[in-house]
């Protein structure tokens, strides 16, 4: 069930994409935001933001632990929690727009375009290699780190990860307004994506060049100042053979990231090119969950 359960919330996902209208992480993400905007103030900012993390993120959690357990309609809600919790048609209908400025040469729609899926000052971004970067990183986020943990531990598990992820990405910066109060959001999202952003960087060398990638990955990833965003990357970028990283912009401050991978600059096709690797990937992906699954079923 769960091997039938994760294919149809990923061909749900590879049809639809994210809802439209009424997405849960839209609700989850404003809210929030209008929690933030209250509590972020004063003293004791780092056991606020510890306490809003867990009041937004149980409560949901708990709820759909329950829900799971109703005959049949349990598998439905699970299926629909995974779906949500996915994010990779999402994903490409974010990049085929930046891909198709790039193509035209309209570098300043493309780079607006990929301010949209970063935190990076616009006017300072270096489009190819910050959208390669945020399809790669955005791989074990919004797909592998929930599939990771909805086989771990079901739709209570996957939503759970997303959630903290949602946080992370909301409050998860050393800016002097979220260094306390988003310090728990960060430290939590860390920890959750530990195995699932090694896993994905396995998933990218082996779907790529896969010793290029793993000498990316020894060598590279322990510069990085995020412990799995450097994994991800580093062995992102070797198995396309392209070099990403370097000096970066944040909210008008400089960050010296290190370089990422090895070969040439990122160029346009290179976008297309990250995107079919994180679906190779997740053909893996599904091969191995079915294949563990069927031989747990035999044993």
């Amino acid at each position: 069930m769960l091997a039938l359960q994760l294919i149809a919330a990923v061909l749900i996902d590879r049809w639809l994409g994210e809802p439209s209208r009424w997405h849960p992480l839209v609700g989850f993400g404003r809210c929030a935001g209008w929690l933030e905007g209250r509590f972020n103030r004063g003293e004791r900012r780092r056991l606020k933001g510890l306490l809003l993390v867990l009041l937004l993120v149980l409560p949901p959690v708990l709820l759909i632990a329950v829900l799971v357990q109703i005959p049949v309609v349990g598998e439905l809600i699970a299926v629909l929690v995974l779906w949500f919790s996915l994010g990779q048609e999402s994903l490409k209908r974010h990049i085929q727009p930046i891909v198709r400025a790039l193509l035209r040469g309209d570098r300043d729609e493309a780079r607006r375009l990929t301010s949209w899926i970063c935190s990076r000052d616009a006017a300072e971004l270096e489009v190819e290699r910050t959208a390669v970067e945020s399809v790669l990183e955005n791989g074990s986020d919004a797909v592998f780190g929930a599939i990771f943990w909805f086989c771990i531990a079901g739709a209570p598990g996957a939503l759970a990860f997303r959630l903290i992820n949602t946080l992370d990405a909301m409050w998860g910066y050393r800016s002097e307004r979220f260094v306390h109060f988003g310090w728990a959001a960060a430290r939590l999202d860390d920890l959750v994506g530990l195995v699932p952003a090694r896993l994905t960087a396995l998933s990218y060398a082996l779907c790529g060049h896969a010793r290029r990638a793993w000498r990316c990955w020894r060598r590279q990833a322990p510069l990085h100042d995020s412990p799995n965003a450097g994994p991800v990357m580093a062995a992102g970028a070797g198995a396309l053979g392209i070099q990403l990283g370097g000096p970066t912009c944040y909210r008008g401050r400089w960050v010296d990231k290190p370089v990422l991978g090895e070969g040439p600059a990122a160029q346009p096709r290179d976008l297309s090119r990250a995107l079919r690797l994180v679906d190779a990937a997740l053909g893996l992906w599904i091969f191995s969950i079915a294949l563990l699954v069927l031989l747990g079923g035999t044993l």
